[in-house]
């Protein structure tokens, strides 16, 4: 089980990393019902961490494309400032071997010691891109768009900069209208301050016994 000692706190949910990412990002960003065959679809992330999220996404557009289901183009960016060696990778996602496929995918391309962004391409349909720096300051600078968000960070009460209200209005202005975020966090502050963002939020049932999460959608038209 990967723990951060910098923020004392685990990468994933420590009953099933893999069922939540099901639960809290797929599940409630609407994926896959939201590919369209023929589209493109953009994903971003705050906190790469192990890549659990990006494989189960890659798994399960895999699977989705299989069916004829999944947009012409995936592309998923993720903001990290930490990120993780290639051996520390390998240990923490050998516990799925439903992943096999995709982490065998990720570790064959992730460089070893990473300390820039990183840029890879899953076939010519999917690409991942790693952004190597403070959230805030990378988010900022960046020009992109997303249709969905997972906002996956250490605990708000461990790391309270990554849900911080400038970021989270960062993560608005950088949505597309009518995308959605999804997270397990449901923190009082962080609700507060994605509500402040403009995101129309809800509260769900949480992953595994926990109580909340919440889930927001912007707006497709302002006042």
């Amino acid at each position: 089980m990967p723990y951060s000692t910098l923020f004392g706190d685990h990468f994933y949910c420590r009953s099933d990393g893999r069922a939540e990412c099901g639960h809290v990002f797929l599940g409630a960003n609407h994926l896959p019902d939201r590919w369209s065959p023929g589209g493109a679809f953009a994903i971003g992330e705050l906190g790469f961490g192990t890549g659990l999220n990006f494989c189960e996404t890659l798994r399960t557009w895999r699977v989705a494309r299989a069916a004829g289901q999944a947009p012409g183009t995936l592309g998923f960016t993720s903001f990290e400032l930490y990120p993780m060696e290639r051996e520390a990778i390998a240990k923490a996602l050998s516990r799925w071997p439903e992943l096999t496929r995709e982490r065998d995918d990720l570790l064959a391309l992730w460089p070893d010691k990473p300390e820039a962004d990183v840029t890879l391409a899953f076939a010519p349909e999917v690409t991942l891109r790693v952004i190597v720096g403070d959230a805030l300051d990378r988010l900022s600078a960046r020009e992109d768009l997303f249709d969905a968000w997972y906002l996956d960070g250490f605990a708000p009460s461990r790391n309270p900069a990554m849900w911080s209200e400038e970021l989270m209005a960062a993560v608005f202005d950088h949505t597309r209208p009518g995308g959605i975020f999804a997270t397990y966090a449901a923190a009082g502050f962080v609700r507060r301050n994605l509500m402040a963002a403009g995101f129309k939020v809800e509260r769900r049932p949480g992953f595994a016994g926990k109580r909340e999460m919440l889930r927001g959608t912007k707006p497709e038209t302002f006042a």
